[in-house]
């Protein structure tokens, strides 16, 4: 993907990192390199990783997760001169990881089906994506990462735990503003499969505590997961762009204008 988008940071503790820069646009206009960055948490970057980010000019990073993911898997670490700005997107109804939580540490494989199977797990990924949309605390932090980037004072990065969720969701709306095809924004959204593997092989093991299978709807990123988010905000709001326009408060014309060249 590196000539039309996606191209990876080469951050050793965060392969899912990328840039959006490069994707084209529908009047053939493409995405600025460099000037907006995804990736998953950055707790456990390296001292190259953290010299290859101060080498990027990155001077913004948006960190999506809430309080309790930070405190199990730590705060993140950023070069000297970087300004954090913690953004939660959480709800008690639509927290994945406190659903996860006692099904690993208590494995029971009947309470494991009873709350994930027969496409549970599926239903509870598409509501999730659907409350992105539909909830006013949930666009919040959406709203305000499109303001810090309006701003273009220069390159930014956003996150959450595992960069795919909130972040795929940031990455699809702020592409929609810049008016890319949707097939681009699906493809760089399902760039994360590849770049996140190995996140449902640490279920296959004989010793894991849970069913993989159970688990990978929750772990991988799907097109039904986004298409729902999409789908919320046209029968909501019209058009992608309404709902951009509308309750995220975009000037997609200053957007346009910082990140297309």
């Amino acid at each position: 993907m590196g000539e039309t988008g996606g191209l990876s940071l080469g951050l050793e503790a965060a392969p899912n990192a990328r840039d959006l820069g490069g994707y084209r646009t529908a009047d053939g206009r493409a995405v600025r390199p460099g000037t907006v960055l995804r990736a998953e948490a950055l707790h456990r970057l390296t001292d190259a990783d953290l010299a290859r980010l101060a080498r990027l000019g990155v001077r913004d990073v948006v960190d999506f997760r809430g309080a309790p993911e930070i405190a199990m898997s730590g705060a993140d670490l950023l070069p000297d001169g970087v300004t954090g700005h913690h953004l939660p997107v959480v709800s008690a109804d639509h927290d994945v990881y406190t659903l996860i939580t006692p099904l690993v540490t208590d494995p029971d494989p009947a309470a494991q089906h009873r709350v994930l199977g027969d496409g549970r797990a599926e239903a509870i990924m598409t509501d999730l994506y659907r409350w992105f949309v539909s909830d006013a605390e949930a666009r919040a932090p959406f709203a305000h990462t499109l303001r810090l980037i309006e701003r273009g004072t220069g390159p930014i990065l956003f996150h959450c735990t595992a960069g795919k969720d909130r972040t795929g969701w940031m990455a699809a709306l702020l592409l929609s503003a810049l008016d890319v095809p949707r097939e681009s924004i699906v493809a760089d959204y399902l760039l994360t499969n590849e770049r996140q593997a190995n996140l449902v092989d640490l279920f296959r093991t004989p010793e894991s505590p849970i069913d993989a299978t159970l688990l990978e709807p929750l772990l991988d990123v799907r097109p039904a997961y986004l298409e729902a988010a999409f789908a919320q905000a046209e029968a909501e709001h019209g058009t992608v762009q309404d709902f951009l326009t509308g309750p995220l408060g975009a000037d997609l014309d200053v957007l346009r204008h910082h990140l297309l060249h």
